[in-house]
């Protein structure tokens, strides 16, 4: 999605725009043509506005210039479409159809490379077509299989319907993945548990068709004798674009969800460990806050997460933005999902350890994420926590999310007791990238 496909779209979509423009009469010319502008016009004005009102782009990442402008082509290819059908030519009105998809996936393709959703064609076309995620089985192979007590050679991947009995908040399906170990025995080992969250505009399966965790896993197992944590992938939203920065305020109860829901479900029915030793917590952009703030907020049921490319606090949009539209303009509810000002009166934690992984180069100047991973790093290491920044080349989106969760499950995996898994130093696990550590040692 960031080699030749935008450009060749594009291209087309202005080829197949302008045909159907054409020269026309002078009318066409005079009146219809600017009303079509109109529409695109105040089509790329709406998109704004509702971008601008739900946060979801700031100072930091702003939406690229390419998207509104086709946002408005799109607006324009309709109107001349609807305007300009009569007393066309068959051509010209096949050019005028073609132009308005065209515009429209040249607007989705922009906005694609701004949020980095869709790396791929396959992704895209897995995600768009629902295909089967890697590894899925049903719940009646699961009994068969756990009744085998035989390891399998890869993992298997499960859909579940947690009930939000505690918190009250709507999600949709959730997925556990279960490693091999698994089904060493029955009733299974009690493993270590990985708790994984995606970004703001996100499903439950994103980790996995995005992400890549899946494959991840199964390699990571394979290395180690069939060893690896449980995962289960999370709905921290209810819907593709509500984003809850994962706390309980006017869009949902999510953090509720996440603590009160899905641990006790997946400690009753899968025997994973209770133990607050065994449970980790990883987030990408919008989760990547999540996991710091479940973390800090959770210490009897975290002791480690990672944070990939996440902000320093709950953010959609300036700090007052963020208040008004999360907590409903209440700055103490903001300030009890403020990681810093959690740590801060927390006082001392024990047995709680951090990676935060930045996108970016030793050379150039750090992004507003390793502003916030330093900043955090530096506020937990005062409070008790050992934490590493790690910095690796890539972009804000989604391959780099898959590698840096690939880096740091070793370390991860370690920290949270997996069997057969060594626990590897904080500062010593992706010798290629440059580490900033803060530890209580």
């Amino acid at each position: 999605m960031h080699g030749w496909l935008p450009a060749a779209v594009q291209i087309l979509a202005v080829v197949a725009l302008v045909s159907a423009i054409g020269w026309r009469t002078r009318r066409w010319r005079l009146v219809w043509l600017p009303w079509s502008a109109l529409i695109g016009v105040v089509l790329a004005a709406l998109a704004y506005l509702y971008i601008a009102s739900a946060g979801i782009a700031d100072d930091s990442n702003p939406a690229p210039h390419g998207m509104w402008i086709w946002i408005a082509l799109s607006g324009l290819a309709f109107g001349v479409l609807v305007s300009g059908w009569r007393g066309s030519s068959r051509w010209r009105r096949l050019a005028a159809v073609a132009a308005v998809p065209l515009c429209v996936l040249s607007a989705g393709l922009s906005l694609n490379l701004w949020v980095g959703y869709f790396p791929t064609v396959q992704t895209a076309w897995n995600q768009l077509t629902a295909g089967p995620l890697p590894d899925q089985i049903d719940a009646v192979t699961l009994v068969a299989m756990q009744k085998q007590h035989r390891l399998p050679i890869k993992g298997t991947l499960v859909a579940v319907d947690i009930p939000d009995t505690a918190s009250g908040f709507r999600h949709r399906g959730e997925f556990v993945y279960l490693p091999p170990a698994w089904y060493r025995s029955d009733p299974p080992p009690a493993l270590p548990t990985i708790m994984m969250i995606g970004g703001e505009f996100n499903t439950p399966a994103d980790w996995m068709r995005a992400g890549g965790a899946i494959k991840t896993l199964d390699d990571f197992a394979a290395a180690h004798g069939g060893n690896a944590p449980v995962v289960v992938f999370v709905d921290p939203g209810g819907t593709f674009n509500n984003d809850t920065e994962c706390v309980n305020g006017s869009r949902g109860n999510s953090a509720d969800h996440l603590t009160k829901d899905v641990v006790p479900y997946v400690e009753s029915h899968f025997g994973v460990s209770s133990r607050t030793a065994n449970w980790g917590v990883v987030g990408w952009s919008m989760g990547g806050t999540c996991a710091v703030d479940l973390a800090v907020m959770h210490p009897d049921q975290f002791s480690s997460f990672e944070d990939i490319a996440g902000d320093a606090a709950p953010n959609a949009g300036t700090q007052a933005e963020t208040v008004a539209r999360l907590f409903g303009g209440n700055s103490a509810a903001y300030a009890a999902f403020d990681p810093s000002t959690v740590m801060t009166d927390h006082g001392p934690y024990q047995g709680v350890s951090g990676w935060f992984d930045v996108n970016g180069t030793a050379a150039g100047p750090p992004n507003e994420q390793a502003l916030a991973a330093q900043a955090l790093c530096a506020d937990g290491a005062r409070a008790g926590i050992d934490c590493a920044v790690v910095s690796q080349p890539g972009n804000h989106d989604w391959p780099f999310a898959a590698t840096a969760f690939a880096a740091a499950l070793p370390w991860l995996a370690g920290a949270i007791g997996t069997p057969g898994v060594p626990q590897v130093p904080l500062q010593s696990t992706t010798a290629p990238a440059p580490v900033i550590t803060a530890s209580t040692h």
